[in-house]
């Protein structure tokens, strides 16, 4: 994941900062719990994709 893109990133729904898990290709939003996935190298950043992180997962 390139480091620029990962900078000027933010969540769609609150333009909040985003958390890059290596181990599991995603972007995470702490403030709406929502992890973005990444696939072949391109962040797909639409709320329909991302999967609603569970309450024991803590980033």
């Amino acid at each position: 994941m390139d480091r620029k893109l990962l900078d000027i990133l933010v969540c769609p729904l609150c333009k909040g900062p985003l958390v890059y898990e290596k181990q599991r290709q995603e972007l995470i939003c702490k403030a709406d719990r929502l992890a973005y996935p990444i696939r072949d190298d391109i962040p797909v950043m639409l709320e329909d994709e991302a999967r609603e992180l569970s309450p024991e997962e803590e980033y």
